[in-house]
This record gives C-alpha cells, sequence and structure tokens, in this order.
C-alpha cells in the first residue's frame, strides 16, 4: 500500500462470529506490534453483518477488507467488488477461494492489489505463504497432510478409547472442535477445497473443488482401528495433492500411516502438511488446526503482509490434467464364514485382479470369524475389481471394508 506511512489503515470486516469477534480483539490487543512491524496503526473502520451494516459504506470508508463471512454469496460480490475498488482483501474462506480463486485472482491482479487467505488453510500454519514464496519457483512433485482438526480429534479419540464415531463426534461438539453441522468436515467437502487451493498454488495450474476426489470418516468402525494397531498404523484424513504420469491427483481419503512416517503421531486438532520436491526433499509443518483465534492470528498475519508489501499472486502457467488411477496399498476387513477353502476362495480372487496380500491376520470363530489383511501396492481400479468380486461371494457375511494404506516411512 502506498499511501502515507503515518495514516492509519482502516480495516473494514465482514462478518463478525467466532472468528470476526476474535479478530476485532486481537487487532485491538496488537495494534501496537501492528504498527511497529508495518509502520500503520491499524484502525477498524465497521463492521458488516446480516443485521447491520452497509456494504458500500463500509467501502468506501475502508483501506483494506476483511472477509470473513464465509459460504461463496455474497463473499464473492464483496470481495469483487472490494478488488476492483482498488482496496487489498484477506479472507479465510476457503469454499470461495476453491471455487472462484480463478475470477477472484483475475480481479486482483487487474486492479493492482493483493489478496491474501493465509487463515483458509491450516490454521497458524504459514503453508500458503512458504508454498507461495519461499517455493515459489520450486518444482513442487507433492503437497499432502492433515488439514481437518476436526477429523483428526475424531480418528484420534476413536482410537485412544474405542469408542464409536458418533459418540466421539458428540464429544468433539461438545467441547467446540465440531460444529453444529459437521458435514463439511466429516465428508472431506472441507479438507477438498483446502487441497484444491494447496495444488494450485504447487503446480501454478488452475484447480476448482469440483475436480478433487474426496471421501469422508463416517463410515470408519473402531475395530478396524483396533486391527490396525496390530499392523502398526494410525489413521489420518489426509489431503493429497501430486504429480502423477504427467498430470496431477487431487484427493483427500481416510488412511493408514506407519509408525516412521512424519504424520503418524500428529494428534488431536493439530493440523501438519508436508512439502516434497527434489531440490528440497521434504519440509513438514504442524500447529493447531483451525479455531476462532488461532484463524483470527493468521487473518492478522495477512494484513501485516499486505502493509508490509507486495506478494505475488496465484498464476495459471500450464494446464495439467487429472490422473485418477493411481497405485495405492490398501487395508482389507472381511467378515467371512468360518468353513473350509475360504482363504483360498478369497486369495484366488485377489490374484484373478492382481492383487497380492503383504500380511493376513485371521481373528474369531464361528460367526464371529473375519480376514484382516494389507495387499501390496496396485492400481485402484484393479483393487475396487478385486473387492466387487470378493462382495459376491457366499462365504462374506458382510460387504467388504477397505482403507488406503501409505506404505511410505521416513525413517
Amino acid at each position: 500500500m502506498s499511501e502515507n506511512p503515518a495514516k492509519p489503515v482502516r480495516i473494514g470486516l465482514l462478518g463478525r462470529g467466532t472468528v470476526g469477534g476474535a479478530f476485532v480483539e486481537l487487532l485491538a490487543q496488537r495494534a501496537d506490534a501492528v504498527e511497529a512491524a508495518s509502520g500503520r496503526r491499524p484502525e477498524l473502520a465497521g463492521t458488516l453483518t446480516r443485521r447491520e451494516g452497509d456494504f458500500a459504506e463500509l467501502l468506501e470508508r475502508s483501506d483494506l477488507i476483511v472477509e470473513l463471512i464465509g459460504g461463496t454469496e455474497p463473499a464473492r460480490e464483496y470481495v469483487l467488488a472490494a478488488l476492483r475498488d482498488g482496496k487489498p482483501v484477506v479472507t479465510a474462506n476457503k469454499q470461495l477461494l476453491a471455487q472462484h480463486g480463478e475470477e477472484l485472482f483475475a480481479a486482483a491482479r487487474e486492479a493492482g492489489v493483493q489478496l491474501r487467505f493465509e487463515a483458509a488453510v491450516a490454521g497458524v500454519i504459514p503453508i500458503v505463504r512458504v508454498i507461495q514464496e519461499s517455493f515459489g519457483v520450486t518444482d513442487v512433485s507433492k503437497v499432502f497432510g492433515i488439514v481437518n482438526g476436526t477429523t483428526n480429534f475424531i480418528l484420534s479419540e476413536m482410537a485412544a478409547t474405542g469408542a464409536a464415531y458418533e459418540e466421539v463426534l458428540g464429544r468433539a461438539q461438545e467441547l467446540g472442535y465440531a460444529e453444529a453441522d459437521p458435514t463439511d468436515d466429516v465428508t472431506g467437502a472441507d479438507a477438498a477445497a483446502k487441497m484444491a487451493i494447496l495444488a494450485r498454488l504447487a503446480f501454478h495450474t488452475s484447480v476448482t473443488l469440483s475436480e478433487v476426489a474426496y471421501e469422508g470418516i463416517e463410515a470408519i468402525q473402531p475395530d478396524d482401528l483396533a486391527y490396525a494397531k496390530e499392523f502398526g498404523l494410525s489413521l489420518k484424513l489426509l489431503g493429497v495433492a501430486e504429480r502423477r504420469n504427467g498430470g496431477i491427483s487431487i484427493r483427500v481419503f481416510p488412511c493408514f500411516l506407519y509408525g516412521g512416517h512424519p504424520l503418524a503421531p500428529i494428534g488431536g486438532s493439530f493440523n501438519a502438511v508436508m512439502v516434497e520436491a527434489p531440490s528440497i526433499t521434504e519440509v513438514t509443518m504442524s500447529g493447531p488446526g483451525a479455531g476462532g483465534v488461532q484463524t483470527a492470528s493468521a487473518v492478522l498475519g495477512d494484513v501485516v503482509s499486505v502493509l508490509a508489501g507486495e506478494a505475488p499472486l496465484p498464476e495459471t502457467r500450464t494446464e495439467l490434467p487429472l490422473v485418477h488411477d493411481i497405485s495405492s496399498s490398501f487395508y482389507l476387513h472381511l467378515e467371512v464364514a468360518d468353513r473350509p477353502g475360504v482363504l483360498a476362495r478369497i486369495a484366488t480372487v485377489l490374484g484373478d485382479s492382481d492383487v497380492s496380500v503383504k500380511s493376513v491376520n485371521q481373528r474369531g470363530a464361528g460367526d464371529d470369524a473375519r480376514l484382516v489383511m494389507i495387499v501390496h501396492e496396485c492400481l485402484e481400479s484393479r483393487f475396487e475389481a478385486a473387492v466387487e468380486a470378493l462382495a459376491r461371494l457366499d462365504d462374506l457375511r458382510s460387504a467388504p471394508r477397505s482403507i488406503r494404506v501409505i506404505e511410505e516411512e521416513f525413517i
């Protein structure tokens, strides 16, 4: 921003919910520090909520807009209007960026103003700034991690207590880790929006939320977690964006990790993100996931960055095709009839799809008999075909359950 450094910077705030309220308090507490860091003292020009304020009036008397209302409309309308009016914008709105990022970045570029969004991904972890600025010319091969604190808390509690998903979800809501309507979190939609943003930054290609395949954690059973411990595995909801076969794959899915993986010990509501590239090997960052104070802190950091100077905007340098069928290892849980030849018939079905077994455990007997196995890495399409064939066997008492496994360890 090029105004007189002695002049206060007037901040127009859109939304005053949990994060917005925390931002107002933090702004007042840290005003001296912001002034010392940037030479400009921040002042709240006003707030727009559903019940009070007029956007046009607030925009006119603001030097910078902070958007914390969430959703895509009217957030998109307001952010575009601010950018086109030459006002920099700071937002924590992951859905807005994942669905309309191309339009917003183009508007910011045309107006020559900044659009900052560190708070939209991974809480207080500065992953956006690291990828966009520190690794801006690095040939990033993979960005992945735990980017939703709610699901990480739920899975951590299920593993620690043996409680069912519904019970732990209720506990997460009581503690404030999950919203009253947790749908976006537990279905993987929230993580998918964040991965769309990270993939755009890492690979300099246009990515929208609709191009991210995602699965949630609603079907995870306590016995899956219990059996996995016997294989030395822990369960996480991962977001993965990586280069594959001349294109990119962007997905969110529950996944087991071996103990030597850097993400395996990340528990509770914490987030962690890894960046891999030939020139840097791998970098891992972790910290608290989204919360009122944490998100507000990231927003205020973006405000300081705006005041400090210009920053690169995401740009599309190439169009990369999406790759859907990739290789993975899997955990497979089968409830079977306890009779001779069952294991041989299951092995035949797996072999017919070129799926080989790495390890297998048999538990129970009679009506409680089950097979739990880890299969070697194979094309997901082959594994899916094998699971469909297994489901048709008379030997199975219920539908097969499977969860991806990442075999890579950093030891």
